[in-house]
């Protein structure tokens, strides 16, 4: 069977030699094709002069670099133009849609590249975007000549707004600011209007630094003190992009044209190459959490399980790093607008040293630091932990055994699988371990919690799935030619047969999804938790581009990550987007956070393919489900945790729907004293929905879980089919 590794935040791996071979045609395919052209790297770049030349462009950033008074901007490479030709043909070929790279994708890429420096509409002029779109339909025409032109057009014009804005900062940071006025700051990009001539712009960098200024009281910072630490920012804001190379100004541009396709399909400069390499050698060496950069600010995406991070407990997705500093006594360096690989730098380091972390939870009130020392993941750290639990049967005195297992992931020894050792560790062989303690202590009822599993190997969600059913389809795979594979659980038997139910939240992902979507298509067992999983269903590889040009990698060329492959469950519904509605919801925060599939730009839409013939089981009756569903909401509506946690809802969402804040300091401190106590309440609820340490966490949201779950095996018991036949 072919082995994939899927996570909503890391890349497909192959180990099947065909499927190697297959690809390695695909590269010589594509070889071919610039061979044919017969145009030597000089040419390649003299065309894309003449065409930047015919748009009124220029690719010479060497007038911008006088206007800002410093160093000279970079210029494209003689290799870039090559690079840009290559992914121009591999993109259609090799992305799931099969889509052309048109004037669609072009208009994306724009908006996405403009993004990419200004994303809260604070450095560019309205006029500045009317300019850039002129050339909305260029895009596509230009990356297929190799044509960098706009890019560095762009990036010109975006140096010299910055040198403006910076140098209007230094001159209002100067002077004063009446705290004491009624005035509003848009907050949401999204909401954000770009200025429309410099007095605006000014009257948005008062109200910034005002913003800033507001926020460094908060945690203790006032004066001179701040308004020193405002402008060194702002002057490390503007040596940041000056300091842009040729390599990082071709990531960004040909990643907007990737990303216009969706948003995991992403370019790789030979930089980040390097370090993708190296964080894999290191076997997620460090604090054990994935980044991500939102408007200058660095972003928990996800915390992994058995990691750093997870072992401390307080780092969680969604909150900000504002600072890092090392040991236990170096200084707090300010990373605000800085780039993330550099933060990354930072926070990368070997096992058992110590990195303090100033962190803003979910975004906003004060700065808390963590202390985290870092460390591997280790296997073991992220196994599946099983656990017996007395339940009482509500209105009787009995109790009812019911086994709950936690599965942080779908893993594999992957190395030891490929030396072919028999005892190699996976979650299957675990998850079947525990399962045969629980029949041997005669448990009713088995709860499979992957409220935080992020996904893992495609191979052991297959055969995990199998211990539970007893043989067919687990998951379809659609290539990039429209091809649908069927991959089936060839193992007859099962290791459990009796009542199940699949916990899930929004971080419930990939691996997660295909598990818990096969198990509610065969009625095997109900699915529990948040409306719905997080609803990646897609599958990336990474191609190597000196390997696609030259049928070796001697040369570092950078590497292309493209989505090449869907998932559709066994009833032909895809995982993307939709992810796995829940038979039965529980009220949650995690269900309002924005970190699914869906609220990235242009994810790939739903769709579906032909379902395969399977079994169904007599385990989910309609009459059971409506009755499992009514009774959970009336003890839901009554618990007075519940109805507190839904006040926390509320004040969540109020929050993060807003566009603007109040800028006069009264408003503006008792709003933050109003944050920081709701996310005190957050990261307690969080920590009750998605517990990392113990197997199962007396909370009452998974009290809830467990009264559902008795009653589902009494209701099962009732009609008799609490055995899968």
């Amino acid at each position: 069977m072919r082995l994939l590794y899927v996570r909503h935040d890391l890349f497909v791996k192959h180990f099947n030699p065909v499927a190697r071979m297959s690809y390695r045609t695909l590269w010589t395919s594509a070889s071919v094709a610039v061979v044919l052209v017969g145009l030597s790297f000089h040419t390649l770049t003299d065309m894309g002069r003449s065409h930047a030349q015919e748009q009124g462009l220029s690719t010479d950033n060497r007038s911008a670099a006088a206007e800002s008074d410093g160093p000279a901007l970079p210029q494209p490479s003689a290799r870039d133009g090559v690079v840009s030709r290559l992914i121009s043909r591999l993109m259609p070929a090799n992305h799931i849609s099969g889509k052309e790279l048109d004037d669609s994708v072009s208009r994306r890429a724009l908006d996405l590249f403009i993004d990419s420096f200004d994303p809260l509409k604070l450095y560019f002029l309205q006029s500045d975007i009317d300019d850039f779109h002129r050339y909305s339909d260029s895009i596509d025409d230009q990356v297929r000549a190799g044509d960098l032109g706009l890019a560095y057009y762009i990036y010109g014009r975006f140096v010299k707004r910055v040198d403006e804005r910076v140098a209007v900062a230094q001159e209002l940071l100067d002077g004063n600011f009446d705290f004491e006025r009624d005035e509003q700051i848009v907050i949401d990009g999204e909401a954000a209007q770009y200025a429309r001539n410099a007095d605006e712009s000014r009257d948005r960098w008062r109200r910034q630094i005002k913003f800033a200024l507001l926020d460094l009281k908060d945690d203790g910072q006032t004066g001179e003190e701040a308004r020193e630490k405002l402008r060194k920012r702002y002057l490390r804001y503007a040596r940041r992009w000056k300091q842009t190379t040729s390599d990082d100004l071709l990531e960004m541009f040909l990643t907007s044209v990737t990303s216009g396709y969706d948003p995991h399909s992403t370019y790789m400069s030979p930089g980040t190459l390097d370090d993708f390499s190296i964080s894999m050698r290191l076997n997620l060496e460090g604090i054990g959490a994935s980044l991500r950069e939102k408007d200058g600010t660095t972003v928990v995406a996800s915390v992994i399980p058995g990691g750093a991070a997870d072992a401390h407990g307080k780092l969680k997705a969604d909150d900000v790093i504002v600072s890092v500093g090392q040991g236990e006594e170096g200084d707090m360096v300010d990373i605000v607008e800085m780039p993330l690989k550099e933060v990354v730098k930072m926070i990368r380091g070997k096992a058992g040293t110590l990195v303090r972390l100033g962190v803003r939870p979910g975004g906003s009130g004060n700065v808390e630091v963590y202390k985290i020392v870092r460390a591997r993941v280790e296997l073991e750290d992220s196994a599946a932990r099983g656990e017996v639990i007395e339940h009482p049967v509500p209105g009787t005195s009995q109790t009812l055994k019911l086994g709950y297992i936690n599965l942080p992931s779908f893993y594999m020894d992957m190395e030891s699988a490929k030396r072919n050792e028999t005892d190699y560790r996976s979650s299957t062989r675990d998850v079947a371990r525990i399962l045969k303690n629980f029949k041997e202590k005669n448990v009713a009822g088995v709860v499979l919690d992957l409220s935080r599993n992020g996904g893992g190997s495609l191979t052991e969600a297959i055969s995990l799935t199998g211990l539970f059913i007893d043989r067919g389809p687990v998951v379809q795979v659609k290539n990039s030619d429209g091809s649908v594979q069927q991959y089936d659980d060839d193992d007859r038997g099962t290791a459990w047969d009796g009542p199940l139910v699949v916990v899930t939240s929004k971080f419930s992902a990939s691996a997660s999804e295909i598990f818990a979507g096969a198990i509610k298509d065969y009625h095997r067992g109900i699915v529990v938790g948040d409306p719905k999983t997080h609803g990646k269903g897609t599958v990336q590889t990474l191609m190597d581009i000196g390997q696609s040009l030259f049928r070796n990698n001697r040369q570092n060329y950078g590497a292309l990550k493209v989505t090449l492959q869907q998932f559709y469950l066994p009833d032909g519904e895809s995982t993307q987007l939709e992810g796995v509605a829940a038979d039965i919801v529980l009220p949650s925060l995690t269900s309002k956070m924005p970190v699914a599939e869906g609220d990235l730009k242009y994810a790939l839409e739903h769709d579906t393919v032909e379902p395969a013939s399977h079994t169904l089981y007599s385990m989910t009756p309609v009459d059971l489900i409506n009755k499992l569903r009514a009774h959970s909401t009336e003890r839901v509506t009554k618990n007075e945790e519940f109805l507190k946690q839904a006040r926390q809802i509320e004040l969540y969402v109020k929050q993060k729907d807003q566009d603007s804040i109040s800028l006069k300091e009264e408003e503006f401190m008792q709003r933050r004293a109003e944050l920081d106590a709701q996310e005190e309440e957050e990261e307690e609820e969080l920590d009750i929905q998605t517990p990392n340490e113990e197997v199962f966490r007396d909370t009452f949201y998974n009290k809830e879980v467990l009264n559902i779950t008795g009653e589902y095996v009494a209701g099962l018991r009732a009609q008799n089919l609490a055995k899968a036949d």
